[in-house]
């Protein structure tokens, strides 16, 4: 089994980014399995084209694409991507799309086809808060998520796809106390389980558990 790994450059005026911090302390095989990570752009049309060009280039079982998300307290595995992007803010090159559709021959939302709710499961069997996110937001992280499950829909059908939300890390909110973050540490360790969760669980049906949210 192949499995890709994405990770974001740092965005905006942050000097890291924990996603590609996390991702490149990832061993290159894991239960003999290789890893393949690919560092996207934070930029809407260029990360679709670095993403696509790796996954036709690579051919992955399985495609893992890792996100921040500032200001959340867990890892949040994501549910569903959906076809639109609107920027509340620019991206790394200034584009800042408003109300725009991702893929004109898409779906309106594509849904994880990996086990979430098992990966939040197994994350918190080890103690690390972890829980399914019902929203990817509608920056280049869903766009992202949602380009991937584009492929897998369109083009490689046997593909599992899906999307991950880091915290901030320690060194990101010393000026900012009150923000909740991870240890990169934790963090690696979440990661490397949530990739041994999808490789034992490959071609079972996910488990059922509420993974809901009120608001």
């Amino acid at each position: 089994m192949k499995i890709m790994v994405t990770a974001f450059d740092a965005f905006g005026g942050e000097s890291v980014n924990p996603a590609l911090e996390v991702v490149n302390l990832l061993p290159n095989e894991l239960l003999a399995h290789r890893i393949v990570k690919v560092v996207l752009p934070t930029v809407f049309q260029k990360s679709r084209t670095v993403l696509m060009e790796a996954v036709r280039r690579e051919n992955p079982d399985v495609l893992l694409s890792v996100g921040q998300a500032g200001g959340v307290s867990a890892i949040r595995v994501e549910r569903v991507a959906i076809n639109i992007d609107d920027a509340r803010m620019p991206d790394n090159e200034g584009q800042e799309p408003i109300d725009c559709v991702i893929e004109e021959n898409g779906a309106p939302a594509y849904f994880s086809n990996l086990p979430i709710k098992r990966m939040v499961s197994d994350l918190e069997a080890r103690g690390i808060p972890a829980q399914v996110s019902n929203s990817a937001g509608t920056f280049v992280c869903n766009h992202v998520m949602y380009q991937g499950l584009f492929l897998a829909d369109q083009e490689f059908p046997e593909m599992l796809a899906g999307f991950v939300h880091l915290p901030y890390l320690p060194k990101q909110v010393v000026s900012r106390p009150t923000l909740p973050s991870m240890s990169k540490e934790l963090m690696v360790e979440a990661l490397m389980q949530l990739l041994v969760t999808i490789i034992e669980n490959t071609g079972q049906k996910d488990v059922i558990l509420s993974g809901g949210s009120l608001f």
